[in-house]
């Protein structure tokens, strides 16, 4: 008899696997179809509200209308501003108001997220991409935590999965792998690692039920792993993309010398977070992707299809 996995506890799914919360490929036709497949899907409320349209109690009710299993929420709690962290803080508060009880929290410190959730019985699990990060967390009090690898889409950590793991493992808290996972085969590697359970996002994006342009999805089928590559011109923190052949602009070339200084990174950042809220949805829909570059993870190595949400977590549930 296997023991009992405390992911599945804690969250009140079957199959251990979380759909990573995407800015902007969250759309809440994708969240709904992961958890009514038995996993947990996840609302990113930036995409939920200013990519798609939607007054935030409202998109969670509608959510809630198209599927009635357990949906969670992630909560990026880095202080840029008190005006973003009043909305934070909001939107907690409204997706508590609203049953939700599963929290992904991501940078600066959780605690008072942890005792807003604790408070009403909910989970809180944190992402870290190295140990020195899961101390903050330790001291939050929080339930487990996010491990988020060298393979992820996105901000990716550092480590491959198993350094990760090896490194997480002496704090005893369940441990989720973000990373590298595209099929049944790297699944079930990361459960024998010691995982208990893993968060996919590149893997859901090449999906039926994601609203993002049908030339991201296919950029993702055909993508290998040698493909991904880090950029700062997104956001001012390397993101792991898929590569763009396009021959970079100068003006790319000068935002990144002016993000090698502390002082004009930080007004940069700023200014990269205010033109995606405003603008996100209108470049999520351009004809011409040239030069658009698609967040992906090294998961893409294993992607071959775009496929339904259940078929996807159909084939992950035999080895």
């Amino acid at each position: 008899m296997q023991p009992e996995n405390p992911f599945l506890k804690h969250t009140q799914i079957e199959i251990p696997i979380i759909c990573g919360p995407m800015y902007p490929c969250s759309n809440p036709e994708l969240i709904a179809a992961v958890s009514n497949s038995g996993a947990m899907g996840i609302v990113q409320p930036i995409s939920l509200t200013y990519i798609h349209g939607f007054e935030f109690r409202e998109g969670l009710r509608y959510i809630k209308s198209l599927t009635d299993r357990p949906i969670g929420m992630n909560a990026l709690i880095e202080k840029s501003s008190s005006k973003y962290m009043k909305k934070m803080q909001e939107w907690i508060d409204i997706a508590l108001e609203e049953g939700v009880r599963f929290f992904i929290t991501s940078l600066g410190n959780p605690d008072w997220v942890v005792k807003k959730v604790h408070a009403y019985g909910g989970i809180v699990y944190h992402d870290v991409t190295e140990a020195k990060w899961t101390k903050i967390a330790m001291k939050a009090n929080v339930d487990g935590l996010i491990a988020v690898n060298s393979f992820a889409g996105g901000h990716a950590g550092l480590l491959d999965a198993k350094n990760l793991y090896e490194s997480l493992k002496p704090y005893n808290l369940p441990i989720i792998c973000a990373g590298g996972i595209g099929d049944s085969k790297s699944y079930h590697d990361a459960l024998k690692l010691g995982y208990n359970g893993v968060q996919m996002g590149t893997r859901f994006i090449a999906s039926q039920e994601c609203s993002v342009p049908s030339a991201y999805k296919e950029a993702i089928v055909k993508a290998k792993k040698e493909d991904i590559v880090l950029t700062r011109q997104l956001t001012g923190i390397p993101l792991s993309v898929i590569k763009n052949r396009a021959k970079t602009p100068w003006y790319h070339l000068a935002l990144q010398w002016l993000l090698q200084h502390p002082r004009s990174k930080k007004l940069l950042r700023i200014f990269f977070a205010l033109y995606a809220l405003r603008h996100g949805k209108k470049s999520m829909q351009k004809k011409k992707t040239k030069d658009v570059q698609w967040v992906a993870g090294k998961s893409v190595q294993n992607i071959n299809a775009i496929q339904s949400v259940q078929s996807i977590i159909n084939s992950f549930k035999n080895p």
